[in-house]
Order: C-alpha cells, then structure tokens, then sequence
C-alpha cells in the first residue's frame, strides 16, 4: 500500500500539485491526466527530483519524502522515464547488470538475476547484443528489466507505450500485470494510452491542473463525469473531486 498524503508543489506561482491525496492498494495502478496535469511531477516527488512543500508518501511504513534519492533506489523504488535509458555502447545483459552492480550480493547472484528478468521480459536470446543494435521495443523491455531487478518493491513507467505499435503494447501491458506475482512489487503506471490503463490497471488516479480530479475502481473513474471533462472538455460535467468507493 502506497499512501500519498496531501502533496502540494509549486513553481513560483504554478501550482503543480495542489493537496493531492490517494492510497494505492492495488498491483498494478494507473495515473492519467490531460497533458500539464502533473502526472510526471508526482512521479518527480515520489524520485526525489522534485521536493514538495507539503506533504507525505509512505509505503511500508517508511516516509520515502525523507530519504534523498539513492537511498529510495536502495529501499527498492524504480523508475523509468518517457524515453528508455539504454547505453548504446553496452549490450543488453550490461544494461542490466549496472543497476545492481554496486548493490549488496555476489556477482555471481546479481548475473543471474539479470539473466532471469531478461528471459521474463523476452530478451534472453538477445543479452549480448549491443544497446545500439535495438528497436524501441527491445529498448523498451530491457529498460523494464533494468526495473525489475535488485529486488524493488515501487515500480513506477512513465508512459512506457508510447511509440509502441498497438501489438507491443498489448504486450508491454501483460507484461506489467505479471511484475508483481514476479518480483513483489507494486507498478504505477502513467500513459495516454486510457485503453491500456483500463486493461491493466485495478485502480486509477486523475489528474488535471494539478488537482486530484478522480481516484478509485478504473472502470467507475473513466466513467466519472468529471474525468471526461478533463479529457473531453465538456463543459457540462460535474468537476467536483471524485474518490469512488
């Protein structure tokens, strides 16, 4: 359970998160909002790029607000960004490797870890090609084995489909439901793609102008007026925050 608490940020005078409030239960969680919503900023805060003004988030009962960004990566928080962060230079095994390299543990174990979430993404047959060598799909999974491995217990994608073709997403997204039965830990999603959230995601958190628009059951949020307000600009819709039981 991942409780974000009353989270506010500011950029001068923008309010890019205004007391925004959500418990996250579920394996596999989703995050959506128009473009600007502060979708990513949250994913900033819960880093450590960004340091709110107010607030907490707590998950196992530790405050990751107040540890600085490697200890969170320590305590098993993982991110990847719109676009994979793949060395070219490397090959698909070593990209992995690094981020347990320096970690607790054998070499021996962290190789074979590496080597286990890069047959669970599918690119075992494909360690020892170099980063450069890849499409985007490839890059794609192996930036999700880089998540996966040293043990996490957050995982966070920021839209990880994007650029993908509607057969690798639908991939990519059976791939994120099986993360935590794989490895324990709880994925939130960020993506435009709203189809792939309702697949994969249990529950959903709306964003728009950096107010907490919706949170709740995916299927009852996508069909809160006030979601397809944000994303419709209807102008009728009732835009009061939502929690759906």
């Amino acid at each position: 359970m991942l409780e974000i608490a009353n989270l506010t940020v500011r950029f001068g005078g923008v309010v890019a998160l205004g007391n925004v409030s959500a418990t996250f239960t579920a394996p596999v969680a989703g995050i959506i909002g128009p473009n600007g919503a502060g979708k990513t900023t949250l994913m900033n805060v819960l880093s450590g790029f960004v340091t709110p003004r107010a607030g907490t988030i707590v998950r196992d009962g530790q405050n990751l607000l107040a540890l600085p960004p490697y200890r969170r990566a320590q305590w098993g928080l993982r991110r990847s960004f719109q676009k994979e962060e793949i060395a070219d230079d490397l090959s698909v095994f070593d990209n992995v490797l690094v981020q347990v390299d320096h970690g607790p543990g054998d070499r021996r174990g962290k190789m074979e870890e590496v080597e286990r979430m890069l047959g669970f993404v599918g690119m075992q047959d494909r360690m020892g090609r170099l980063g450069r060598t890849l499409n985007s799909f490839e890059r794609r999974l192996t930036d999700v084995a880089k998540c996966l491995v040293g043990k996490p217990r957050v995982v966070m994608f920021d839209e990880p489909a994007g650029g993908l073709t509607a057969e690798e997403t639908r991939r990519l997204g059976e791939l994120i439901t099986q993360v935590h039965a794989q490895t324990g830990a709880q994925t939130l999603l960020i993506d435009h793609d709203v189809e792939l959230i309702r697949r994969i995601c249990s529950e959903t958190l709306v964003l728009d102008f950096g107010k907490k628009v919706a949170f709740g059951p995916t299927e009852d949020v996508l069909a809160n007026p006030a979601v397809q307000a944000a994303y419709l600009g209807n102008a009728e819709a009732d835009l009061e925050v939502a929690d759906v039981a």
